[in-house]
């Protein structure tokens, strides 16, 4: 398995790399997108959509049902990305927030046809939350509980191994950062940490350092050792091992974008920015201060052409758009579905179409869409708006 994943991270490299930057940028290979875009929802379509014009949606696949007669999708969808593939077509992976855990993936043509399901990760792993991509082309899916790790799965052959340096505790979200050669890590816990991964030999992740952050009055950020980041029950838990470490409450959502790693607190309502040269964090949007305040229940984080796509959980089910200054501005809702959240937002290497959950839709265990229109516009003409 090990071998297998070497194998085929050096093969895709250069190619995942380059898809990973298409995905970030929105850059699109289709024709130019129409100007002027709406940025006002219109009323619920036949998926129970809010969307501006010009978009529009399709369901791919319902917990508990087969996906075009094969595999049967898991339940509790959460934490996705997309990877493109050898010779056109991608796949998105989704996470499995159950308790019985895992990682599933949907597979594309070039055209966008949804060709089929597999599972990815299956077996001695729980409670898959959310997690990252690698800039070779694999998928960090982090478990959320006392005992979670990290596991590092393979999309295309479908295989995985856990990372226990990375640390044992409430995993949430990875975000990797290929200049420095680092990835952080949030916690899903009321006095969660930032952590900081440094592995001892790039790209391979199973042996590195765990390091934790400590914030200072003037957000000023320094790593300290974690002493034990593999803690049984027993012992003393990884966030508890050095007092004079930051709590964060609620650490969700991690991204990385052009030297700087948003993440979201869902305890506090806030999108942090820290900025790695400078080694500085600070907070880019507070629901409890922020302008605007379209955002509740910070959640999964994406990014996209320049823009910083954070979905609810809860609140009234909203993916929202946020700027650089904070500002906010909804660019889809589902409606019907108060008791579930948006989970597993990513885009398509084109940036027009756009995967998420709601991870407990409808009553079901879990749907997941696809969302097709214009993004590039609209994030242009929101953004524009807003600045």
């Amino acid at each position: 398995m090990d071998q297998t994943l070497g194998r085929r991270a050096a093969i895709r490299l250069t190619i995942s790399t380059a898809a990973l930057a298409a995905i970030g940028t929105g850059a699109s290979a289709c024709a130019p997108e129409a100007s002027p875009v709406s940025l006002e929802l219109l009323g619920p379509d036949g998926n129970g959509l809010m969307l501006p014009s010009g978009f529009r949606s399709r369901v791919l696949a319902r917990s508990g049902s087969r996906v075009r007669g094969g595999h049967s999708w898991h339940r509790d969808p959460d934490g996705g990305a997309v990877f493109a593939r050898e010779g056109g077509g991608w796949t998105y992976v989704s996470n499995s927030e159950n308790v019985l855990g895992g990682v599933g993936a949907l597979d594309f043509s070039p055209d966008g046809t949804l060709t089929g399901a597999r599972p990815l990760l299956v077996g001695r792993t729980s409670a898959n939350c959310a997690g990252g991509a690698t800039p070779w082309g694999t998928w960090l899916s982090c478990e959320e509980h006392p005992l979670g790790r990290v596991w590092e799965v393979d999309p295309v052959a479908g295989s995985g191994r856990p990372l226990a340096r990375m640390g044992v505790f409430r995993h949430e979200a990875a975000a990797v950062d290929p200049i420095d050669r680092v990835v952080y890590l949030t916690e899903d816990e009321k006095d969660g940490r930032l952590y900081r991964y440094e592995p001892d030999a790039w790209p391979e992740l199973r042996t590195g350092r765990l390091l934790v952050a400590a914030v200072s009055g003037d957000g000023a950020v320094t790593w300290l050792p974690v002493p034990n980041p593999t803690p049984t029950l027993a012992q003393k838990p990884t966030r508890q091992q050095v007092p004079a470490s930051t709590a964060f409450n609620g650490g969700e959502g991690a991204v990385h974008r052009d030297g700087h790693v948003l993440f979201t607190t869902k305890g506090d309502g806030r999108i942090w920015d820290l900025d790695l040269r400078a080694q500085r964090c600070s907070v880019l949007y507070d629901a409890a201060t922020s302008p605007g305040r379209d955002l509740s229940g910070v959640d999964n984080i994406a990014t996209a052409g320049g823009g910083i796509y954070v979905a609810e959980d809860g609140g009234n089910m909203e993916l929202v758009l946020v700027g650089d200054d904070g500002s906010t501005l909804p660019c889809l809702r589902v409606v019907g579905q108060d008791r579930s959240e948006i989970t597993g937002p990513a885009f398509d290497p084109s940036g027009t179409r756009l995967y998420f959950s709601s991870q407990r839709g409808a009553g079901s265990w879990g749907i997941t869409y696809e969302v097709t229109g214009p993004f590039t516009a609209f994030r242009r003409r929101a953004l524009g708006a807003a600045g």
